[in-house]
């Protein structure tokens, strides 16, 4: 069912909450933003985030306002969406947006590009190696290196513990479990092959990769590890911007823009393109 959204009337011709089943039997939740254009743009969130990340509210006010239709949704388990959340499910998030994709291509979208913000970057990228038919995707500070940055959220020794307890649970500041790792999801993302992904993705396919040069989450190298993999790869680093981009709302929502309405070929050179921003 479509609900539409009040405080969302002014913005776009309309905004409406939609549903959308997965292949799990689960109801995934998103906002249309439909304008008079039927090309469409969908819109990724990232770890333990939501449809209502400020960097996908800001992509697609900008969007909209550029002509384009767009759609931000949760994953299973997050958000207003079914499901449990769970620490892996790469390729079901994956999954997840192909039934996004069928369903609005069904309701006769044109899906021209998909965008994704940490998690959800290996999310469009993974639908790119693994089901293709997208002219355009955006990877927003996804991480390359899967295997990397598991300490900082498990603590030490968290394959010894997993194994022993079968489980590990995440807490916050004061004590609160936030989340449950299982052994399965931990592998899913161990399992998880960025590099044998981005050779995977079809030549045809336009790949920009946008990273802030203070990520403090996923280190920019990160980025440059996709720039040498992928065929037909820009990537645009912006000077300053830390992972979620909180001072750079602007300059992300620009960069994203202008890869959209640039339709170029790909470099003759085989050498990656690189460019950088830097805010005054």
């Amino acid at each position: 069912m479509a609900q539409l959204l009040p405080s969302e009337q002014n913005l776009v011709v309309s905004a409406e909450k939609v549903t959308v089943p997965n292949n799990y039997g689960e109801m995934l939740v998103g906002v249309l933003h439909r304008t008079s254009s039927s090309r469409l743009v969908i819109l990724c969130h990232g770890f333990q985030s939501s449809k209502e990340d400020k960097s996908l509210l800001t992509l697609a006010d900008a969007l909209t306002k550029e002509g384009f239709s767009a759609f931000r949704f949760d994953f299973a388990g997050n958000g207003e969406s079914d499901g449990i959340f769970q620490y892996g499910n790469y390729r079901k998030e994956a999954a997840d947006l192909r039934a996004v994709i069928m369903y609005l291509s069904k309701q006769k979208y044109d899906v021209c590009a998909i965008v994704g913000h940490s998690k959800g970057g290996n999310a469009v990228l993974l639908y790119a190696s693994i089901y293709g038919g997208i002219d355009t995707v955006i990877n927003i500070s996804g991480r390359f290196a899967l295997e990397r940055g598991i300490q900082g959220r498990l603590g030490k020794d968290f394959m010894q513990r997993i194994k022993t307890h079968g489980f590990i649970d995440v807490k916050n500041k004061s004590g609160k479990v936030e989340y449950r790792v299982t052994e399965e999801s931990l592998l899913d993302r161990l399992s998880t092959d960025m590099r044998a992904a981005c050779t995977c993705i079809n030549k045809e396919c336009r790949v920009l990769t946008v990273h802030g040069s203070a990520d403090e989450i996923v280190p920019v190298e990160d980025a440059k590890e996709f720039a040498k993999l992928i065929p037909n790869h820009k990537l645009h680093i912006i000077k300053g911007a830390n992972h979620n981009y909180t001072s750079h709302q602007i300059e992300l929502a620009s960069t994203v823009l202008d890869f959209l309405k640039h339709d170029h070929q790909a470099p003759s050179s085989s050498k990656p393109v690189i460019s950088i921003t830097s805010r005054l």
